[in-house]
């Protein structure tokens, strides 16, 4: 898994978190704090899997354990964003984890981990 966060410096969001391998393993507060969320994009263009993104409002998270405060579908083969102009309070932070069901009690991984991107301030 490889994480990365992008400051920005004259934004609609400040950061940009990249997953690029997401799996049922959660990232814990990827943004080291609250915020609000903007943007949402999937990139399973090359995996022929439906996955779920689950972001959790909280500084720690368990797939299967934790309930999403928010989940987004991406069908096989496609990219996929969810914008929300207004944005989306998180007050305690960010986690995200992604597997192959919407259930709250999923932990099973894709077998190859799409891309994901979310844009924070």
């Amino acid at each position: 898994m490889a994480v990365t966060v992008t400051n920005q410096s004259n934004p609609l969001g400040s950061k940009i978190v990249q997953d690029t391998a997401a799996t049922n393993s959660a990232v814990d507060n990827s943004t080291g704090g609250s915020g609000t969320l903007y943007m949402v994009e999937i990139d399973n263009i090359a995996y022929g899997t439906a996955v779920y993104l689950k972001i959790a409002n909280a500084t720690t998270a368990t797939a299967g354990t934790t309930a999403a405060t928010m989940v987004f579908h991406c069908p096989r083969s496609v990219k996929r964003s969810y914008v929300f102009p207004e944005g989306i309070e998180f007050n305690a932070g960010f986690s995200h984890w992604c597997t192959t069901a919407a259930a709250e009690d999923s932990t099973a991984a894709p077998s190859t981990p799409p891309t994901v991107r979310y844009v924070t301030s």
